[in-house]
């Protein structure tokens, strides 16, 4: 019986980690949006499995300057955009060679920005293959969390198995 509380406690835990993962995936999406209303957005990415990783949105003008930063740092679910105003009006190109300036961010926001600028740096000289692009491959359902249901789900019905073979005896 302690088994069968523990599978539902873990079950528990992964839908809870979902539907957390939802509601962070929407903030993201209505962020990009309001970034993206003013004009292009570069992405950068820092992602790391065991320790603090970060997403950053940087709005660019039609002339490539930076209206806006807007950075997402943490290990949790519970992690939200901030705004980041040091480079508002300055050139993306400037702001990206110039060390200087890079320092004034966090090594995990440099290194966001560093990822932004060379996907802007790839796409101004067209060395963005089609993989870049081509997103008919993406789903939601690809994501990590839900292989793993997916993979305890398959799990459950041996795992109850045992459980009442374990209790007839």
């Amino acid at each position: 019986m302690n088994v069968l509380i523990l599978g539902i406690f873990i079950a528990a835990a992964f839908l809870l980690q979902a539907l957390m993962g939802y509601f962070q995936i929407r903030n993201f999406a209505h962020n990009y949006h309001e970034v993206r209303q003013d004009g292009r957005v570069l992405i950068g990415k820092n992602p790391r499995r065991f320790r603090q990783g970060s997403l950053m949105l940087i709005g660019l003008d039609h002339d490539d300057r930076i209206q806006e930063i807007r950075v997402m740092k943490g290990l949790t679910v519970f992690s939200r955009f901030r705004d980041v105003n040091q480079f508002d009006g300055e050139l993306v190109a400037e702001v990206g060679a110039d060390y200087t300036a890079l320092q004034k961010l966090s090594r995990t926001e440099r290194e966001c920005f560093l990822n932004a600028y060379r996907n802007y740096v790839n796409y101004k000289t067209n060395n963005l293959s089609f993989e870049d692009f081509d997103t008919s491959r993406v789903s939601m359902f690809s994501l990590p969390i839900f292989n793993e249901i997916g993979i305890k789900m398959k799990a459950i019905p041996q795992m109850l198995t045992n459980v009442f073979k374990k209790n007839t005896i």
